[in-house]
């Protein structure tokens, strides 16, 4: 009896059989089958489109598919399949197909979607696969205590520092705050993980109830932050020292629009960001400027650039909104500040006296997939311009192959570097078939540039694209595209992925796409 006593009381109930082996009753309990949070009726792929697959080629596809999207309109391509309701492919388990694509939202920001997914299957069916993307998934939406009905169900799924602290907090949270106040005690003692880490758990555990504590959170001797930390902080407000974020990467920006306890001037700092690399849609950063607009909390300095989109909407002239937009977009070509002013760019006039500024109106519009209302504007942009470029590309409607000759003078007035806009607009045209064979052959020559050049992964996408297959085509260009900038995008592959893309139904995407490039390139 006295050892009982001594034990824990997820001990206890190991000892006596008592651990719970399944968290949904039989009834309840789902297949797992049709995984996803997208039906094909809302916007998703078709659910029997990857079951006759060979399950290798997929599984491939999506392990590489382990960092962010060059394209914004790739990035949200690549979301949507990802998150589609799709049966699992030939030869492939459907937990670990649900890992691998839980994996790849989390690899390109979207921790917010991919723990979605992760919900759609039962405690009880996970492996150690789906328990890492899920983790990982929760952390970077700040919901720790999502991951605990795994962590109480299969503790023993994983056996590292971070998952044994978890493991803490849940029982703290469950009700044992006196039993997980004890284990996060011992951990100092025993190791288990490095003290930052223990202090963070136990202020969050803390806050479960009758074993709460001050505890102080030092950061002296801490050299680097981890997902587990940066969560943790944000969760418990507590400030992370300038030397630890002044080198972060674009993930934990996108994490901090994603946790709701990020303070909101920040959320809104890092929108940009999000907006650039299709996490947020413009819609949504507007919400944020304007929560920010709204606030008390902040003064007149801290809302600079929500004021500037204030009157980008609502100043009474259409020269003060268009000077307002131009003040958003600055001097640096910051592509976030264009999915920004989407909408309130598609609210001017069309006037040849904003001429000069119809190019960057128009990438602007197609930044938030406004294809009607940039076509408005092809009665003042010149053939051959920039402005041009984005319409050819972008208009749903065009009939026939586009004048050679415009194409030839969008060529010469080229400043790009290499002129990689030159070749991402021939490209794309070509991917699309609005370019006559002699035409291509002509530009390809003077850019030195084969588009046709093969590859395994060209063959791929492009008998996916002849067969219709649209989900297949759709992570196969989410891995060709794969990259933190346009400087990793070649022609050759933007060529491929339009034409695919374009054969298996999927016009709209392959149009904005190849405007992007061109916008951006």
């Amino acid at each position: 009896m006295a050892e009982i006593n001594a034990m824990e009381d997820d001990e206890v109930n190991e000892l006596l059989g008592l651990r719970p082996k399944f968290d949904i009753p039989a009834a309840a309990r789902r297949a797992v089958e049709k995984v996803g949070i997208l039906s094909q009726a809302e916007g998703g792929f078709p659910a029997g489109s990857l079951r006759n697959q060979p399950g290798a080629l997929v599984a491939a596809t999506l392990q590489a598919s382990n960092g962010p999207v060059a394209s914004r309109w790739g990035h949200i391509l690549l979301r949507r399949v990802l998150a589609s309701r799709l049966d699992a492919p030939r030869g492939l388990d459907p937990v670990a197909f649900a890992a691998l694509r839980a994996q790849a939202l989390n690899a390109i920001g979207e921790d917010a979607v991919a723990r979605s997914l992760v919900q759609d299957i039962d405690g009880s069916q996970y492996n150690r696969a789906l328990a890492d993307a899920a983790f990982a998934a929760y952390l970077g939406t700040g919901d720790i205590l999502g991951m605990c009905p795994v962590a109480r169900l299969q503790g023993d799924l994983r056996e590292d520092g971070e998952w044994e602290l978890l493991k803490s907090i849940c029982s703290a949270y469950l009700g044992e705050a006196r039993s997980a106040d004890r284990r996060l005690q011992r951990a100092f003692g025993t190791g288990v993980a490095e003290e930052i880490d223990v202090r963070l758990a136990q202020r969050y555990a803390g806050a479960a109830g009758e074993a709460s504590r001050a505890v102080n959170i030092e950061w002296d001797g801490v050299d680097a932050l981890s997902p587990w930390r940066y969560s943790l902080a944000r969760a418990v407000g507590e400030d992370i020292p300038e030397s630890l974020t002044a080198d972060l990467d674009a993930d934990y920006a996108i994490s901090d629009v994603l946790i709701p306890a990020t303070p909101l001037l920040r959320r809104v700092e890092v929108a940009d960001t999000a907006g650039e690399r299709g996490v947020l849609s413009s819609s949504a950063m507007v919400d944020l400027y304007s929560q920010l607009w709204a606030s008390d909390l902040y003064d007149a300095a801290d809302k600079g650039t929500a004021a500037q989109l204030r009157e980008a909407y609502v100043a009474n002239s259409a020269a003060q909104r268009l000077e307002a937009m131009r003040s958003l977009w600055g001097d640096e070509g910051d592509y976030g500040r264009l999915v920004l002013t989407a909408y309130a760019a598609a609210r001017l006039p069309v006037t040849e006296t904003m001429a000069d500024d119809a190019a960057t109106l128009i990438a602007s519009m197609l930044s938030a997939g406004l294809d009607r209302n940039a076509m408005r504007w092809s009665s003042v942009v010149p053939e051959g311009s920039q402005g041009w470029a984005l319409l050819a590309l972008a208009q749903p409607d065009i009939q026939g192959a586009v004048d050679g000759g415009a194409v030839d003078e969008f060529l010469d007035n080229d400043g790009s570097a290499d002129m990689r806009r030159s070749a991402f607009l021939v490209a794309g045209l070509a991917g699309l078939g609005r370019l006559e064979a002699d035409d291509l052959e002509d530009f390809t020559d003077r850019l030195g540039r084969n588009l046709s050049r093969r590859s395994a992964w060209s063959d791929k996408i492009s008998r996916a694209g002849e067969l219709g297959n649209s989900t297949l085509v759709a992570m196969l260009a989410g891995l060709g595209m794969q990259g933190s900038g346009w400087d990793r995008m070649t022609p050759r592959h933007l060529y491929f992925i339009v034409r695919a893309l374009n054969a298996a139904g999927l016009s709209a995407e392959a149009r904005m796409i190849a405007a992007e490039a061109v916008a951006r390139g």
